[in-house]
């Protein structure tokens, strides 16, 4: 038998929400927020902490909110 060895959940990994509508947004803005799975006000998503990520929530600031 081999052992699994698995990080926990949470070990670099942030919660994204999605707190504004995409309606009256540039396309670019919603292909981001589409890229990062939000389609829905209140959806949450746990995301890899990494610089590709950082820069979509970049792009779309203003309509999410970032929790470690």
């Amino acid at each position: 038998m081999e052992k699994k060895t698995t990080k926990p959940a949470t070990a670099n990994q942030i919660k994204i929400k999605l707190i504004r509508s995409a309606i009256c947004t540039t396309p670019k803005q919603r292909k981001t927020l589409r890229a990062l799975g939000l389609t829905k006000i209140n959806q949450v998503k746990v995301m890899p902490d990494n610089e590709a990520i950082r820069g979509m929530i970049a792009v779309v600031s203003h309509l999410v909110r970032v929790e470690q």
